[in-house]
């Protein structure tokens, strides 16, 4: 089942009470007492629990083992992304999420599908559905939806490595470069997808400008939806030991 997320200061004395997700639990779910439970505090510590007692308004888990999580990547990787339309962009936010991104940094761009007003006014949904989507795949940490921001503005953040994945006027496959470039444990890495319709000519520009890393995914023109689960997918395929 998927876990939940709690306040390791509810951890007293090899028992958690808790009153986070309460009527979801509860209510929703059904749960009963002698139940297992996974719970997930800000450390990213994970204990496998079993309901003692339900309360009016918490619940009482007996701790039957703990140990750190490892469902988290040993790089912090972010993406700015250009939003797409309703459900494309919420599938966008729940798997790339999944995949491990520490940020979402929704971008602007020239063209974009959604308007700033709009792009905007969906931050909050955004961040609970990466809430959700953390708890479904056992997360160690929620990530974080940031504020709407630009390509000017976000390239300048403090990263090592930036990396555009661009379906034309690329340098090289994105496999060549992290064989030749692989990542470090710690490492920063911000990767940029645009919209459907791609970067303008004043964003190539841009790129270049900045010295960003412009890598294919290949030779198939992908939708942008698939080019994120495709980019991030094969980061940490090539990344992994």
């Amino acid at each position: 089942m998927p876990h939940f997320f709690i306040n390791s200061t509810s951890v007293k004395d090899n028992c958690i009470e808790f009153s986070e997700d309460y009527k979801h639990l509860v209510k929703a779910l059904r749960l009963r007492v002698g139940e297992k439970l996974l719970l997930m505090d800000e450390n990213g510590i994970q204990y496998e629990t079993r309901v003692s007692e339900i309360k009016p308004e918490s619940i009482l888990a007996t701790v039957e083992k703990s140990y750190p999580s490892k469902r988290e990547l040993e790089f912090e990787l972010h993406l700015a992304q250009s939003p797409l339309r309703s459900d494309a962009q919420n599938l966008i936010v729940e798997k790339a999420t999944e995949l491990g991104i520490h940020t979402l940094h929704p971008v602007y761009t020239d063209n974009c599908a959604l308007s700033k007003d709009v792009i905007a006014k969906k931050i909050e949904k955004w961040q609970k559905i990466m809430a959700e989507s953390s708890k479904q795949c056992e997360r160690a940490k929620i990530p974080a939806c940031a504020p709407m921001t630009t390509l000017e503005k976000v390239i300048e953040g403090d990263f090592d490595r930036i990396i555009a994945f661009c379906e034309r006027h690329t340098e090289f496959p994105l496999k060549d470069y992290l064989r030749e470039n692989p990542l470090r444990k710690g490492e920063k890495i911000l990767v940029i997808i645009g919209p459907e319709g791609g970067f303008s000519d004043r964003e190539f520009e841009l790129f270049n400008e900045k010295g960003i890393v412009k890598a294919s995914l290949g030779e198939l023109i992908l939708r942008a939806e698939t080019a994120v689960i495709v980019g991030l997918g094969n980061i940490i395929y090539e990344s992994s030991n």
